[in-house]
């Protein structure tokens, strides 16, 4: 029985949230708090499996609450913030704090309706709740690789990377790793609804070396750059250039890093190098299939590093993977690879 804390100052999103979960076999909500000095309290007495935590509640807030419970070492829950799609950097700022994940609060202003938001919640804590919570790379210490091509490639590679929960912080430790010289031209599928991608993007873009930025239609990859697909678009590269579309949802996701991955295999052949983070899920084997059999090469985070599991297993089940190695060497493993195909 997986066992949840419901932390919102609105009564209705507290029923809310309750009913859903309290229909399920395998979860109940152990207790409700109004705001961030009651989930404290609660949290302390409960001990609950999964926290949810809304972002904007008066008197503490939801990052505000993240911050104490770092300072009094309460940080072991998984925690879901709850935020309004226009709170995009406050999200940004809890799952650099270590948040598992966030779920949109659903309103008038979204379009998502009670079926997947009942869905996604239910999703989302019970893979927080299968979470690895002891994974080695808590705290990312950024660093640059010291490996540099000199040589100008001709033909330079394609790195296409996938990722879901826990996808933000290991996109940071991979991306702020390379030096600002580097080869390949970066494509990345972050599971995340729209408008949130573009602000994931400037924050990346302002810790890298790298210019990284929200892909557009009709984009094309480059040697130097990342592009993150955008949220609610499926993202194809077609005849080199970026091609979206809002295609119905494949594994429960748009974005979705089979199908971006399957046409970077089918335009690129032996030049891509495939990358999965951690995320849960089915989604990125198929697509890392796609570019082993097309000549590429692919690299999948190992196990003990990653906060969840699920897309690194399934490249790995479906044979596609050359080389499972932890989060910290994913990037000298890229230009590693860089050096000896290109």
């Amino acid at each position: 029985m997986i066992n949840v804390l419901i932390v919102d100052d609105s009564a209705f999103m507290r029923q809310f949230f309750k009913k859903i979960i309290d229909k399920q076999a395998d979860m109940k909500t152990i207790a409700v708090a109004r705001d961030g000095k009651d989930a404290i309290k609660k949290i302390k007495k409960y001990s609950p499996d999964v926290v949810t935590l809304d972002i904007e509640m008066p008197e503490l807030d939801g990052l505000e609450t993240l911050k104490r419970l770092k300072k009094k070492n309460l940080f072991n829950t998984p925690i879901l913030m709850v935020s309004a799609l226009d709170d995009k950097s406050n999200v940004i700022d809890a799952l650099d704090l270590g948040a598992f994940d966030f779920l949109p609060k659903p309103s008038h202003r979204i379009s998502m309706d009670i079926e997947e938001i009942s869905e996604d919640l239910i999703k989302k804590v019970k893979a927080a709740y299968n979470s690895n919570k002891n994974r080695s790379d808590q705290v990312h210490k950024p660093h640059t690789v010291n490996k540099r091509i000199n040589r100008k490639i001709e033909k330079y590679p394609i790195v296409a990377v996938g990722a879901s929960s826990g996808g933000p912080n290991a996109l940071k430790e991979l991306l702020t790793s390379f030096p600002k010289d580097f080869q390949g031209g970066l494509i990345v599928i972050q599971h995340m609804p729209e408008g949130f991608t573009k602000t994931l993007a400037d924050r990346l873009n302002s810790l890298s070396e790298l210019e990284i930025s929200e892909a557009n239609e009709g984009d094309s990859i480059q040697k130097g750059k990342a592009l993150i697909a955008p949220g609610n678009y499926h993202l194809e590269i077609i005849n080199g250039k970026v091609v979206l579309n809002q295609n119905p949802k494949k594994w429960g996701v748009r974005p979705c890093v089979d199908y971006t991955m399957s046409s970077v295999a089918k335009e690129y052949k032996d030049r891509v190098i495939g990358v999965v983070l951690t995320g849960m899920g089915h989604d990125a084997g198929l697509g890392m299939n796609d570019i082993k059999e097309n000549g590429g090469y692919c690299i999948v985070q190992d196990k003990k590093s990653a906060l969840v599991y699920g897309m690194p297993q399934s490249a790995i089940d479906n044979n596609a993977c050359h080389e499972i190695v932890p989060l910290s060497e994913i990037a000298t493993k890229i230009m590693d690879t860089i050096e000896r195909k290109f």
